[in-house]
Parts: C-alpha cells; structure tokens; sequence
C-alpha cells in the first residue's frame, strides 16, 4: 500500500505550482507521479494513468525529491542542440542580422534551410532548418516572413476589412 499524504502542504504547493507553470512535458510528467503517489495512487496506477512505464514512475517516484524540484529535471529540457557549440549559435545569430545579399546569395530573406546550409558550408555542422529556426526562437529571434506570405495575408486582412465596411455602409 503506498504511503498517502507523505508530502507536506509546503511541498505539495510547491509541486503544483511546478505542474502549472512547468514548460517541459517531461517535468510536469514526473511533478505529476510524485502528486499521484502522494493521492494514494500505486505505480501501476500512476504508469495507466500517464501511459508511461512501470519502471520509470519507480524511478522517479524514488529518486525525485519533493524539495528539490531540480531533481526531477534532466538535459532533454535544454532541447536537443548537442551539435551546436556555443561558437555556431554566435555565428547564427550574426549572420542573421546580415542580408543574404551581403554574404552573396540571390535571395532576399533568410529561411531556417537556407541558414542551416550556409553555417554547415562555413562550420561543417550539419543541423536541419527546424533545429536552426528552434535555437533562433530560443534566442527571441524571428526570421522575416517570406514576400508570397506576407502579400497573402496583406491580401487576406484587405479583403476582410473591405468586406467590413461593405457590410455596414448597407
């Protein structure tokens, strides 16, 4: 029989406000085995309710400390730029603040793809566009829309005002 109410009122806070604001999936995953444990929940329970294994919520019922909410944390969290050094995520980060104009491409915008193509040329790290585009949302940087897809939502916002003040002129 597991052991109800283990957690004190002051860890048990601390847990759920960890569940609510937690950003990582994997977290609030084992924030949650601990708060299930503490309801009176078994493993198996808890691993039927969170479709997980019967060996990972032991784990982590047991190596999880309710104090330290770092203890339940792991690397998968910081995302997965092993292959980014520090260096490559600087030279990204400068070669977006330049046009691709200046570096001599054709192309007025960059694209994850293109950024990922031109940094494996310069560094002979190969990343995909997804994982270069996830590192520049990281760093708060937005790459610029391309021109068809601002026209069509331009086109797109006109239209819907046009069709607004038709509407009310009739």
């Amino acid at each position: 029989m597991p052991a109800k109410d283990f957690l004190s009122s002051m860890q048990k806070k601390r847990l759920q406000k960890a569940l609510r604001e937690g950003s990582c999936s994997h977290f609030r995953e084992r924030v949650l085995m601990l708060l299930l444990l503490n309801d009176g929940k078994t493993y198996s329970e808890i691993s039927g309710f969170i479709g997980c294994s019967y060996r990972t919520v032991a784990y982590w019922c047991v190596h999880g400390d309710p104090d330290q909410l770092d203890s339940l944390r792991d690397r998968r969290e910081h995302g997965n730029f092993r292959k980014a050094t520090e260096e490559y995520i600087q030279l990204l980060i400068e070669v977006t603040k330049k046009s691709p104009y200046q570096l001599g491409y054709e192309y007025s915008n960059w694209s994850g793809e293109r950024l990922a193509n031109y940094l494996a040329q310069r560094t002979g790290i190969k990343l995909s566009g997804t994982q270069v585009r996830r590192i520049l949302k990281q760093k708060n940087i937005h790459l610029p829309r391309g021109r068809i897809q601002l026209e069509s939502r331009t086109n797109h916002v006109s239209n819907k005002l046009h069709g607004n003040v038709n509407q009310q002129s009739q």
